[in-house]
């Protein structure tokens, strides 16, 4: 295996937190990788960090002129991506060393299009909470439309078969378009093994309260998607109802 993997990386005052990100791409054991780094105006001293990792020739570092937002950001490094292979790693979780071989192997192997696998929480500091988090084995085009259940950090999909995505400027659920996107073109399966860590920090969308959440899924299928208000309304109730199973059965303590 040796087909270049384009690692999408938008980042916003993650300083405290990037350099172990990137790190964790640097110490994987599939070496053929570019991470695209877009920078969304950080406010705090991100930029010198990034900079400190440009010396290796696989981490490419863009800047928005102005604050564009995660989905924008995203589409821009999905625009400068030159691999096959297209994975998302935000700029404040974790991959373990074996992440992109293991993934990679397992799809190339099943001739899976679009996958993704478990991960384990950690708090801020990065230690771990003990949860992991999974999903069901298959995700068709409809089981994506009952819930997000792929974590971002965990996502890696066949750009020969899903083509070039770009989505709407949504603030929330942004990763959740695009997975709604692929999975017009290819099936979703899960790796069953932990590849990732996720760091629950305050203030992320899983941290709010039902009411902004309806609000965010709502505008999600009405404005991204373009449903009808009927049908944004079906889909936002069975995202709550779904929310509910995958608590209950795919996030073990």
């Amino acid at each position: 295996m040796r087909e270049l993997v384009s690692i999408i990386m938008p980042s916003y005052n993650t300083a405290k937190y990037i350099s172990k990100t990137i790190e964790s791409v640097q110490s994987q054991t599939y070496p053929f990788w570019e991470l695209i780094i877009v920078d969304d105006c950080s406010t705090d001293n991100t930029d010198e960090v990034i900079e400190s990792y440009l010396g290796d020739t696989r981490v490419r570092y863009i800047k928005n002129n102005g604050n564009l937002g995660a989905a924008l950001s995203r589409n821009k490094a999905l625009k400068e991506a030159k691999g096959k292979w297209i994975a998302f790693l935000d700029s404040d979780d974790l991959w373990l060393p074996d992440k992109l071989k293991t993934q990679l192997y397992f799809m190339i192997k099943n001739q899976y299009s679009f996958s993704y696998t478990k991960y384990e929480e950690i708090d801020e500091s990065g230690r771990l909470l003990g949860v992991t988090v999974g999903g069901p084995e298959k995700i068709t085009r409809t089981g994506m439309y009952n819930y997000c259940w792929p974590g971002c950090l965990t996502v890696m999909y066949d750009r020969s078969v899903v083509g070039e995505i770009q989505i709407l400027d949504i603030k929330k659920n942004n990763d959740y378009a695009m997975w709604l996107k692929v999975c017009k073109k290819a099936e979703c399966y899960l790796y069953p093994e932990v590849m990732a860590r996720y760091r629950k920090r305050a203030g992320s969308i899983s941290n709010h309260r039902y009411s902004e959440l309806i609000k965010w899924h709502y505008r999600l299928f009405r404005e991204a998607e373009g449903n009808n208000m009927p049908f944004a309304c079906f889909n936002t109730g069975r995202n709550l109802i779904f929310g509910f199973v995958k608590k209950v059965r795919y996030k073990t303590r």
